[in-house]
């Protein structure tokens, strides 16, 4: 026969040890709410490290093959992200190849235009801008941050809203193609350092102020209306990126 415990050394199994009293509950939404603020600091300071990278590269008109690499990046994934949606997979490898082949080809000349590397990517990127703005104006459709703050305000807007809407998706098409312009009128007349100083340093700095703008200008026009917070404005072009890819 097994020995019996004493009855005081039993202990009862709805007791918790007292050491797990001590241990506050973590609150269930608080990585939730924490994660967004982590990513957006993440992308911020990446943001930042590549402009000092691309100004850094592009300003000193020194041959770099790193230089060239940061520069040709987005552009090589923006196109293969391109040819693997192609229907025919086959003729998206071939072009791929093709296209690997002329970089390996012409890579030492292109490892000596760094600046217009990079002049190429800006230029491509607010010239799309200001055409995904524009178009969207010529059509029988809402343009586009009418749609944007449709998104935000539940559906439901004023006529005065529509007509501001429409105004602000002008806006930001003649602005985008200013920063194009002024970019390809540094490149071409000013020196170097000078293009890149506005190209890779300035350019964010201009769109956030572009957008800090219009938002003490909608509320100096509007301000009846409920102001929408840059958090609802991101994820509703968030939500139109994803409506147009599908």
């Amino acid at each position: 026969m097994p020995p019996q415990l004493p009855a005081a050394e039993v202990l009862p199994s709805e007791v918790a040890p007292a050491s797990s009293a001590s241990v506050p509950p973590v609150p269930a939404g608080s990585a939730s709410r924490v994660w967004p603020w982590v990513r957006g600091g993440g992308l911020a300071l990446l943001a930042v490290a590549w402009a000092l990278a691309a100004h850094f590269t592009s300003a000193h008109q020194a041959s770099s093959g790193w230089g060239a690499l940061l520069a040709l990046t987005p552009m090589s994934t923006a196109l293969a992200v391109v040819l693997w949606r192609m229907p025919a997979r086959w003729l998206g490898a071939l072009l791929g190849a093709a296209v690997l082949g002329g970089l390996v080809w012409f890579w030492p000349f292109l490892t000596g235009q760094v600046a217009l590397l990079f002049y190429l990517e800006h230029l491509g990127v607010y010239l799309l801008l200001s055409v995904f703005f524009g178009r969207s104006l010529a059509g029988p459709e809402e343009s586009l941050v009418t749609r944007m703050a449709r998104s935000v305000h539940g559906g439901v807007l004023s006529p005065a809203q529509a007509v501001y809407t429409r105004k602000v998706t002008l806006a930001w098409c003649v602005f985008f193609a200013g920063m194009a312009l002024v970019s390809t009128l540094l490149f071409l007349l000013a020196p170097t350092v000078v293009w890149s100083t506005f190209a890779n340093l300035l350019g964010g700095p201009l769109i956030a102020l572009m957008f800090v703008g219009e938002f003490l200008w909608r509320r100096r026009v509007l301000p009846e209306e409920k102001p929408a917070t840059m958090a609802d404005a991101v994820r509703a072009w968030k939500a139109e990126r994803s409506d147009k890819a599908r």
